[in-house]
């Protein structure tokens, strides 16, 4: 694919995903001046996405809006990744008894990646945006992914890890990654402290597998103080509420 291909596909997606943020009409300067795109680009790009149903615009005030078309994109994709509401009902849950950040992850190719999250109502909390991506090798949701795969599945994910990584000093051993991977196979659940961002942490599980044997993670993420405060509890919710909501 070409760079001009993927810049396109790009920004189509940025686009839409600013309506999601915003959640109003937007104008065409808008959308320029909030990605620095060239006016002529940005009328170009929600010209396409007009002709192909994908926004309507109202002329009497000069707005974008996204269709019902886009909403039914992804329909079909909440039962078939969250289990019919049933993932999402439990992360409410979770996210109502503790207060805290609770987020679900998943493996998107030798990347751990935030799916869904819901924010704490704490005045300090740590927040992560749906769709960002971290190690699978240097990220708690990332060793309860790993803890699920035989070992040789994981040192072929940490050969490619390694490959993609430039500085030498973060290339990881397989030794060195089956000590926190060993530790989540045998507590059933993992603690991160201060392993992505300094001051954070999260405590979770995995959960049973999901449509098309896909695997998810969920837990409970948030200042490493209120965590070490609430731990017991936490624990007890997951162990409790994931059978619960996600019977075998």
């Amino acid at each position: 694919m070409s760079t001009a291909a993927i810049k396109t596909a790009r920004r189509v997606f940025e686009v839409l995903e600013y309506f999601d943020e915003v959640k109003r009409p937007l104008t065409l300067r808008e959308v320029s001046a909030h990605f620095g795109y060239p006016v002529s680009s940005t009328a170009a790009l929600l010209k396409s996405l007009l002709q192909l149903g994908y926004v309507d615009f109202n002329r009497p005030t000069r707005t974008y809006m996204p269709t019902m078309r886009v909403a039914m994109l992804g329909d079909w994709i909440q039962a078939s990744l969250f289990g019919e509401g049933r993932i999402l009902r439990l992360m409410q849950y979770l996210n109502e008894m503790t207060g805290e950040m609770v987020s679900l992850g998943t493996q998107s190719d030798i990347y751990m990646q935030y799916v869904h999250v819901l924010y704490s109502r704490e005045g300090l909390q740590y927040r992560v945006r749906p769709g960002t991506v971290r190690s699978m090798t240097r990220s708690g949701y990332g060793w309860l992914l790993l803890s699920a795969m035989p070992d040789a599945e994981i040192d072929k994910v940490l050969r490619r890890v390694n490959i993609e990584e430039d500085d030498p000093a973060r290339r990881m051993t397989l030794e060195e990654l089956m000590v926190p991977v060993t530790e989540v196979r045998q507590l059933g659940h993992v603690y991160s402290r201060h392993t992505v961002t300094q001051g954070a942490g999260v405590i979770g599980m995995l959960l049973p597998p999901q449509s098309y044997g896909r695997r998810f993670t969920v837990g409970v993420g948030g200042p490493v103080d209120r965590l070490e405060e609430k731990h017991d509890m936490i624990l007890a919710l997951l162990r409790e509420a994931i059978p619960r909501f996600l019977p075998g």
